[in-house]
């Protein structure tokens, strides 16, 4: 096999590891709520336990990010994640008792908090810098493709079996994914380029890398983090809910209504990528922020004024539009920011941190609002948490040059 098919062997391998990564990256996702509310557990209950996952892994995901830059084995850090995420879910029908579901939840947020940086550098080692727009389009809509998949796999499975049917199919991807990562030449990813330096910066000298704790200061960084903090506090929560409250209110069957919230969300999501890698090479990464910060709050408003099951349509596509643009958009912003730095994979990490402090509480937020006043409450504070977010992403376009330069469009070739 000559080299140039080689390399398009491994991405072929890098697209199918993302196709299987989106199902087992979650755990059981949204069917967890549900299965947790068939067996009597309260909406401010299953809302601690997600809290808690969320919070352990805060407390990983920036040091997981720094080991990715500085470890050749980020294929191993996969493959370890994943099998700590089957694990962990499979504790859930063992012992559903409150301590056993929260330190499932701990096992398969820590493990998970490896899988996005890991998964970045490799993109990025693969690709380079031009060529990463273009390439995370890729990833995201097979990612997409596989959580709409997965759905429709574990809706079906669910509907005869239960959700303990879904677990099945998410195993069944975690072999995938392993066997996926076995395929990617390890001899195709460059891990200079996949920390931030560039390739010109070899010639058997030690490449300059960037003090760490210059990330902690980056201004334009922080923009970013803090502007996914609102987005994600409003985002998180919203799914979940959506699920219960239609299993609550208009007794749907539960893991068929959240297996098709999940398809309609993640087929938008597929179209939403593709397109978005289109817009980041031309136009730059500063319209998908804006659009998906703009979709949130249009999202809550409709789950919470139209008090129908019917309301996951236009909710699930506005989900797909926005969550379809950030999986883009972050990422690539953020290895624009720190090119040059050596510490892309940590910077990215010390965001998904601080996104996922938002995504966390976002969850308690929500459901303390669902148990005492209402679901349509909920969802309406769900939809006034990005509007803050839009608010820090338009005074950073205009006060913070390095954050305004970082979203302005890079063309070129993928680099071989």
């Amino acid at each position: 096999m000559d080299e140039d098919a080689s390399r398009r062997h491994s991405l072929l391998f890098l697209s199918l590891l993302c196709f299987a990564l989106a199902d087992v990256r979650d755990g059981l996702g949204p069917f967890l709520g549900v299965y947790l509310q068939s067996q009597g557990w309260t909406p401010d209950e299953i809302g601690f336990v997600m809290t808690v996952g969320g919070l352990a892994e805060l407390f990983c995901i920036t040091p997981l990010g720094a080991l990715a830059d500085h470890t050749r084995h980020k294929r191993r850090m996969i493959a370890s994640s994943v099998c700590l995420i089957v694990v962990g879910c499979g504790l859930i029908f063992l012992w559903n008792g409150a301590l056993a579901a929260g330190f499932s939840r701990i096992l398969q947020s820590v493990a998970a908090a490896a899988i996005a940086p890991s998964l970045t550098g490799i993109t990025l080692g693969m690709v380079g810098q031009k060529g990463l727009a273009a390439r995370l389009g890729v990833n995201e809509a097979w990612s997409h493709a596989g959580n709409a998949s997965t759905a429709v796999m574990g809706g079906v499975v669910g509907y005869f079996f239960g959700i303990p049917g879904v677990f099945f199919v998410m195993t069944v991807m975690g072999v995938l994914a392993v066997f996926s990562l076995a395929s990617i030449n390890p001899s195709h990813i460059d891990y200079a380029v996949a920390r931030g330096l560039e390739p010109a910066e070899e010639g058997g000298r030690e490449r300059p890398v960037r003090n760490f704790r210059l990330l902690f200061y980056d201004r334009a960084l922080l923009a970013v983090a803090l502007t996914l903090f609102f987005f994600h506090l409003g985002n998180a929560a919203l799914l979940p809910l959506l699920g219960q409250s239609a299993v609550a209110r208009f007794s749907v069957n539960g893991a068929a209504y959240t297996a098709g919230t999940v398809v309609l969300a993640q087929a938008t999501m597929i179209v939403v990528a593709l397109w978005g890698a289109k817009v980041a090479q031309n136009k730059g990464y500063g319209r998908l922020f804006l659009l998906a910060l703009l979709a949130l709050p249009v999202r809550g408003c409709i789950a919470g004024l139209w008090e129908s099951p019917w309301n996951i349509i236009p909710v699930q596509m506005l989900d797909g539009v926005g969550a379809g643009l950030l999986g883009v958009a972050t990422p690539g912003l953020v290895a624009r920011i720190l090119k040059g730095s050596g510490h892309v994979n940590m910077g990215l990490g010390l965001v998904l941190t601080i996104q996922g402090v938002g995504a966390s509480l976002s969850n308690t937020y929500g459901g303390l609002f669902a148990h005492h006043v209402s679901y349509s409450a909920a969802f309406l504070t769900l939809a006034a948490a990005p509007c803050l977010g839009l608010v820090i992403f338009i005074a950073a376009t205009r006060f913070l040059p390095a954050f305004a330069g970082a979203l302005k469009p890079t063309r070129g070739a993928l680099e071989k």
